[in-house]
C-alpha cells in the first residue's frame, strides 16, 4: 500500500472522535514496543488495513487526514535507531523533526540527549498523537502544527526527515526548503527505504538497517533502510 498510495479509515470510526483527536488516537491504537527501537513505545494501530480501509475523499468529507501517525514507518524508526546508537548527533543540541507521524523521532531525540525536540506535523491527530507518545515514553516534546516547507527556517541545531518523498511537489519543496538550513551550517538527516521521490543524488550514506514493517503498508516484512546526510549544491560525496 505504501504511505504515498494510502486509502483512508475503516467505515466504523465515527465522524464524532474527529472533534478530539487524542481520544480518537487513544480508540484506534494501543502501546507497542517500536520493532527496530524496542526501547521505545509508540501508540499504533493494531491492524494496518482497517484504519486504510475508506478512501482519501471519504475522510476528507468528515474531517479526518490519512493517519500516517498510527505506524511506525521504515525511515522513522531507522532515524530514531540511528539517534539512540550515535546520540553524539543530538546530545544537548536542539532538534527539528519534520512531518513528525507519531513523534518518533523526536522521541528518539530526546531519548539520545538533546536538549529540546520540536515535532512538526500539518495534522492534529499526529500532534496529539506525538504528545501521548512523548508522554508514553517519559520525556518532553514540543509539537508545532504548521506548514513550515517554503516558510521561514526555525532555529535548530539539527534537523530529521524521515518518509517525506513519498510525492514529487512534496519532495521538490522540500529540499529546496531544506537547502536553506545547509545554508545556515544546520546538518539534516534523512531516514528513508528508497520511496518514489527521494533524492539520492543529494544524499551521502550513513548507516542502512533491515526495519521490521507492516505489511499491509509497505509490501514488505523488513524493509532495507538508510539514514543519510542532505549535502548541499546537488553533489553528494
Amino acid at each position: 500500500m505504501g504511505r504515498g498510495a494510502a486509502h483512508g479509515r475503516a467505515r466504523v470510526l465515527s465522524e464524532a472522535p474527529a472533534r478530539d483527536p487524542a481520544a480518537f488516537v487513544r480508540a484506534n491504537t494501543r502501546a507497542r514496543p517500536v520493532p527496530h527501537a524496542p526501547e521505545l513505545t509508540l501508540l499504533v494501530a493494531d491492524e494496518a488495513v482497517p484504519l486504510w480501509s475508506k478512501t482519501e475523499e471519504e475522510l476528507e468529507s468528515i474531517g479526518l487526514p490519512p493517519p500516517f501517525w498510527a505506524f511506525a514507518w521504515a525511515g522513522g524508526q531507522a532515524l530514531a535507531r540511528h539517534l539512540l546508537n550515535h546520540p553524539d548527533l543530538v546530545a544537548g543540541r536542539t532538534v527539528l523533526d519534520v512531518g513528525a507521524g507519531s513523534g518518533l523521532v523526536a522521541i528518539a531525540a530526546m531519548k539520545a540527549g538533546a536538549a529540546k525536540a520540536t515535532a512538526v506535523d500539518v495534522d492534529p491527530f499526529a500532534l496529539a498523537a506525538v504528545r501521548l507518545n512523548a508522554d508514553a515514553n517519559g520525556v518532553e516534546v514540543t509539537v508545532l502544527g504548521e506548514d513550515l516547507i517554503g516558510g521561514p527556517h526555525p532555529a535548530a541545531d539539527v534537523v530529521t526527515v524521515g518518509d517525506l518523498f513519498y510525492e514529487r511537489d512534496l519532495s521538490r519543496r522540500l529540499i529546496a526548503w531544506l537547502d536553506g538550513f545547509l545554508d545556515r551550517g544546520v546538518p539534516v538527516l534523512v531516514g528513508d527505504p528508497g520511496r518514489s521521490y527521494l533524492p539520492k543524488e543529494r544524499l551521502e550514506a550513513l548507516a542502512d538497517y533491515a526495519v521490521p514493517v507492516t505489511r499491509d503498508l509497505e509490501d514488505a516484512e523488513v524493509k532495507r533502510t538508510t539514514v543519510w546526510r542532505l549535502t548541499p549544491g546537488g553533489r553528494a560525496p
